[in-house]
């Protein structure tokens, strides 16, 4: 059992949380600090550290064992000579699902509902009606990424009577809520059939990129996009042409490339790109933070425990 660790925890904590996690690796020693005001000291004499702490400060951790990152995403910390070699990477995959797609899936819903230009005219006191719109009842949703979020998102459209496809990388079940599984190679063939396309994918070499002109011009005229996974995903210049030609009803975005947005960015003043910064996923949804902190203290008990970790990254 591994015992005598130096922990350093900037996930926000309960005290019965705290303590529950002091019982899963006993005779360590327990550091608590803010993320904002964890010091490099802090990080260099850490073992084990929990919790997503500066990527600069990690040169100098020459005793960590283990990081546990309180987000899913992880892609900087996974660039070689971060961490040194043999460190183990974890995440927090699965604690996102709910938050994530809800707030996604409003995003969608306001589109079609035209509900933020009828935000703008109330601000600018303008009685006017905005015209057509279009349900999620009768709609053909495809979601990218079928993993936490994709999947809760694909439940939520089918609640509302949609036909959802879902995309992955790999082989695998059709996860519930889902009509039709395809792997990426159908991309192209499935843009054009649907009405709705929500993108929940990592950043990868494969990704980065992927939805140019080319691919925004292949979605179905009058359809919704929705990126709740990375905003390298997508040619932010490409999306703004596309939007201002009236080609998509909408595009719902809580990342962008790059982040944070510039203020002078024009995608700030199209009309139909609704914008949010990247805060779905964060712990504003209490439950959200309870998902990471039971995960947390699990991967603490079975790496105590000599026992294979949860989310391994690498």
């Amino acid at each position: 059992m591994n015992r005598n660790k130096r922990i350093l925890t900037v996930i926000p904590m309960t005290e019965e949380q705290r303590t529950r996690l002091e019982a899963a690796m006993p005779d360590s020693s327990f550091v608590y600090a803010e993320a904002e005001k964890v010091t490099q000291e802090q990080v260099r004499d850490a073992d084990i550290i929990l919790g997503n702490v500066p990527v600069s400060m990690l040169s100098q951790a020459e005793h960590l064992e283990w990081l546990h990152l309180n987000t899913a995403g992880f892609e900087q910390y996974s660039v070689p000579g971060v961490l040194r070699a043999g460190t183990l990477l974890t995440n927090s995959t699965g604690a996102y699902g709910k938050a994530v797609s809800e707030h996604l899936f409003v995003m969608a819903l306001a589109i079609q509902k035209r509900l933020p230009a009828y935000r703008d005219n109330q601000r600018n006191h303008i009685w006017r009606d905005e015209g057509e719109v279009v349900s999620m009842s009768d709609a053909r949703v495809l979601v990218l990424g079928t993993g936490d979020i994709g999947s809760h998102f694909a439940s939520l459209a089918h609640a509302f009577g949609a036909y959802v496809i879902g995309v992955k990388r790999t082989p695998g079940t059709c996860p519930e809520g889902v009509d039709e599984l395809h792997l990426m190679d159908d991309l192209d063939s499935l843009l054009p059939q649907a009405d709705v396309v929500a993108a929940f994918l990592p950043s990868t070499a494969q990704t980065k990129g992927l939805f140019d002109r080319e691919k925004l011009s292949l979605m179905k005229k009058g359809s919704i996009f929705v990126n709740g996974g990375r905003g390298d995903l997508v040619c932010t210049e490409d999306l703004c042409d596309v939007l201002e030609s009236g080609h998509l009803l909408g595009a719902a975005l809580d990342v962008t490339d790059p982040e944070p947005l510039p203020a002078d960015h024009r995608l700030w003043e199209i009309p139909n790109a609704f914008v949010t910064p990247h805060i779905s996923g964060y712990y504003h949804l209490p439950e959200t933070l309870k998902n990471i902190v039971e995960i947390c203290i699990e991967n603490v008990r079975r790496y105590a425990c000599g026992e294979e970790m949860r989310n391994n990254v690498k």
